[in-house]
Parts: C-alpha cells; sequence; structure tokens
C-alpha cells in the first residue's frame, strides 16, 4: 500500500515530535529506537522510512527545537517590540522551567548530549546556534557605537545565563530554591543588557 505524500509528512512530523519529547526526557542514551516508535505511535519499518538511524532522528530534533527557540524569539520582537526580552526571560525562567521536561526548550535539555554527538550533529547544532544568536542580538537595544560583535556577545551571554539558570533551577529538588535560582538569573540577565551609555 502507498501512502500519500501528506500521510508520510503527517508520520515524520509525529515522529519527530515525539522523538524531540523522549530526547528530552530520556537523553540520547536512554532513548532506543522502540521508545521513540512507541511514543510516535509508529512501527520500526515507519521509523527508518523516515531517518537512517537515532543519531539522525536525534540531530534533527534538536535543530527542530533550535529553530522553535529562533522562531519564537522572533514572533516575540515582531508582537512586542519594546518589551519582548522581558518577556521572553519570563517565559523562560517560569513556564519552560517548570512545564514538562518532554516540552522544555532544547537548548538546556539536548545540549548537553549534542557535547558527545557526532560531529556531523555538532556542526549542524553549531550553525543553529549562529543563528540563533544573531535572532537575539538584532533585537537587542541599540546604542550609538555598540557593534555588531558586542551585541552578539550580549546574545551569547544571555542564552547562556538562561539555559543555565534553566539547568540549575529545574535540577535542584527544593520548589523555593528554584523559584529563587530563576529570579536570580532573570534578574542579572535584564541588567546584562540593558544598554549602557
Amino acid at each position: 500500500m502507498r501512502y500519500s505524500a501528506e500521510h508520510k509528512s503527517e508520520t515524520r512530523a509525529r515522529v519527530l515530535a515525539a522523538a524531540g519529547q523522549v530526547f528530552r526526557k530520556d537523553g540520547y542514551g536512554g532513548a532506543g529506537i522502540d521508545a521513540l516508535t512507541k511514543a510516535a505511535g509508529v512501527t520500526n519499518g515507519a521509523f527508518y522510512g523516515h531517518f537512517k538511524s537515532k543519531a539522525e532522528a536525534f540531530r534533527t530534533a534538536v535543530l527542530e527545537g533550535l529553530e522553535e527557540l529562533r522562531q519564537g524569539i522572533a514572533a516575540l520582537k515582531t508582537n512586542q517590540p519594546k518589551d519582548w526580552l522581558t518577556t521572553f526571560v519570563g517565559y523562560y525562567l517560569g513556564y519552560k522551567r517548570t512545564c514538562d521536561l518532554g516540552e522544555s526548550c532544547a537548548l538546556p535539555s539536548l545540549s548537553p548530549d549534542v557535547m558527545r554527538a557526532d560531529d556531523e550533529t555538532r556542526s549542524a547544532y553549531t550553525a543553529e546556534i549562529k543563528r540563533l544568536v544573531e535572532e537575539v542580538a538584532a533585537g537587542l537595544p541599540e546604542i550609538d557605537g555598540r557593534s555588531d560583535i558586542v551585541r552578539e556577545d550580549q546574545a551569547i551571554l544571555l542564552l547562556a545565563m538562561l539555559s543555565g539558570g534553566v539547568t540549575l533551577a529545574r535540577a535542584v529538588s527544593d520548589p523555593a530554591l528554584s523559584e529563587r535560582i530563576a529570579e536570580v538569573i532573570a534578574q542579572a540577565a535584564l541588567i546584562a543588557i540593558e544598554p549602557r551609555n
């Protein structure tokens, strides 16, 4: 039986969404093909019809997750040009810190596994991180004399602070400490990015 292009596209999207959730929850090492196919509700054959390997599915899930973050930032910048940064920091250290791990941001949840991944995955990740940094930098306040490099450095700082803050806040078992970490990181991130004359 031949499936339509639309069916194949829907199946691929379902497998990719499930893979992203499973890799976020269980890590690359904890997620086997059986777990991925079970989460997507497909057979092993269907999985391999879309991805050559678990590594390819992981790479695709990472890139999809980073693209989702980049698009979310772009949308915030368009919809809330004056206060997108405050909204983003609050959302990231609020909902993205407390949501189910399978729905968490790819940056803190998948980056540790990327460090151990193959060169192709790391290269693709690097290209996406550069795009993400450029997206954030383009929305940072402009000040006379501030070069694009300085704004990109601030974007790197912001992303590292938020990702690291979420990682620490998720790892602790004390909800009050988790909240405190989030508050400290939010304040520090916004202060670090404030324009200085």
